[in-house]
């Protein structure tokens, strides 16, 4: 299977510097299924291209066949008889993140300005099974797509397999870091492949958003790349989805053994997300406080900060993280660089944490908490309360958090909804802890629950409105 990179950057050979090989060489290296080469069929200073041929042995991934986690090959003789050394797949992916690993990370010794630049980029995937529309997949990334249907070979026509094969030969054409196009790659083949050749473990979870930094988040397709990147097992899903935008297990539109991707992406109506109706609760309750000066603590990727932004009664806006990648994210998400000059100075986002005082915090109308506190160890959640509802002391706090009687409904999820949860609250264990901070800290408290409610479990998501008492 082959994968070419080219570009017309002048000097165009610096590409070898990028992928950290020698143009003028072959350069081989063993892979769990076979050989992967990298060589430059044309290397000039107006043009040049680096291919990456994967070389399989139908032996070794026969014999890794008892591992895979999603074999499309269900016949008898499926593991030594199949497109697998031939189209590019997940095989591919696990190649070119082994030869080009300090491309995929941004890194270049010896042009480092070059490796954060975006520069004209052409990639050709000869053969690529596609289960559904690469342009949907690459386009929103920036990328010019061409994907053209392979025909069957030696079909007449009328015969039942007469017409395309479920193959395409994908051009994408773009200006990018070479960094982001190699990670798009390494995502989205698979995805368009819908197959992984090997057991999807837990550790996916990191290898997906390392990848998808930057991009993944915001885009309009995430949960289906999620969902068959991680080889449709939900509960993994599940939580790369909440990392990726605090989203709880709901999220994933459907279990993948009751929807097909097929009627997945039919127009239907689609049910609000969890995550979504989370977040529409929150932008009521601080709208219903008559707010005008807002704190998102916590604020992570800018969810709920891009929800706050459309809101023009919102003079102020801040948004804290003790992560500076979350702000960057967020920073990338609101596209603060090109707001408007009368928007300018609207939206700040300042890394703070929020165990510590920041007088920067106080004097505000309203501060959200969105699933925030479950991330605190517990011995530190009094420092917590005593910087946000002591110190900073807005008017209103709204709080939320994820019920844990909830968790028993969704199938598949042992433990808590997060790998990074310290803890996960009954509502009787919220209801006290919120009774007993209002208390201490001259607040009167509310709670509402968010999302389906369950006559036994409750609603998935718990929230509390503290509102400040008149001394």
């Amino acid at each position: 299977m082959l994968l070419t990179v080219t570009t017309t950057r002048r000097p165009a050979t610096d590409l070898g510097y990028l992928l950290v090989k020698h143009p003028d060489k072959v350069h081989s290296f063993d892979v769990p299924t076979g050989t992967a080469h990298v060589l430059f069929p044309d290397a000039a200073d107006d043009r040049c291209t680096a291919a990456l041929l994967l070389d399989v042995d139908p032996q070794r991934l026969a014999r890794g066949g008892r591992k895979q986690q999603s074999a499309p090959e269900s016949f008898a003789l499926g593991q030594f008889v199949n497109d697998r050394p031939y189209a590019a797949s997940s095989l591919l992916a696990g190649a070119l993140a082994k030869v080009f690993r300090s491309a995929l990370r941004g890194e270049s010794k010896d042009r480092p300005e070059l490796a954060n630049e975006a520069i004209p980029l052409e990639i050709h995937v000869p053969v690529l099974r596609c289960r559904g529309s690469a342009a949907a997949l690459f386009e929103p990334l920036g990328w010019t797509v061409t994907a053209t249907a392979i025909p069957l070979d030696d079909v007449p026509d009328g015969h039942p397999l007469a017409g395309d094969s479920p193959y395409v030969d994908l051009t994408l054409t773009g200006t990018l870091r070479l960094a982001d196009a190699l990670n798009h790659l390494y995502v989205l083949m698979p995805v368009l492949d819908d197959a992984k050749h090997y057991w999807v473990a837990p550790d996916e979870i990191d290898k997906l958003l390392r990848a998808g930094e930057g991009w993944l988040a915001d885009h309009p397709e995430k949960v289906l790349i999620t969902r068959r990147y991680l080889a449709h097992r939900r509960s993994l899903a599940a939580s790369a989805l909440e990392q990726l935008d605090r989203v709880d297990p709901d999220s994933v539109d459907a279990p993948a053994d009751t929807v097909t991707d097929e009627e997945a992406e039919l127009p239907v109506e689609r049910k609000q997300s969890l995550a979504e109706q989370r977040r529409d609760a929150v932008l009521a309750a601080v709208a219903e406080s008559g707010a005008t000066r807002v704190l998102d603590l916590g604020c992570g990727g800018g969810a709920l900060l891009s929800g706050l932004m459309k809101d023009r009664r919102y003079t102020e806006i801040i948004g804290t993280d003790v992560s500076s990648r979350a702000l960057d994210l967020a920073h990338r998400r609101l596209r603060l660089d090109n707001v408007p000059e009368r928007q300018q100075g609207r939206v700040k986002l300042w890394q703070s944490a929020l165990t510590y005082r920041d007088d920067r915090l106080r004097g505000y109308d309203a501060a959200v908490l969105m699933e925030v506190v479950e991330h605190v160890d517990p011995p530190r959640l009094p420092a917590l309360e005593a910087s946000v509802f002591g110190h900073a002391s807005p008017a209103t706090v709204v709080v939320t958090t994820p019920n844990a009687e909830y968790n028993v409904l969704y199938e598949g999820l042992t433990g808590m909804r997060h790998s990074d949860h310290r803890f996960e609250w009954t509502r009787a264990e919220f209801q006290d802890w919120a009774a007993r901070t209002a208390t201490a800290h001259g607040y009167a408290v509310s709670f509402r629950g968010v999302g389906d409610l369950d006559e036994t479990h409750g609603t998935p998501t718990q929230m509390a409105i503290f509102t400040k008492e008149e001394a």
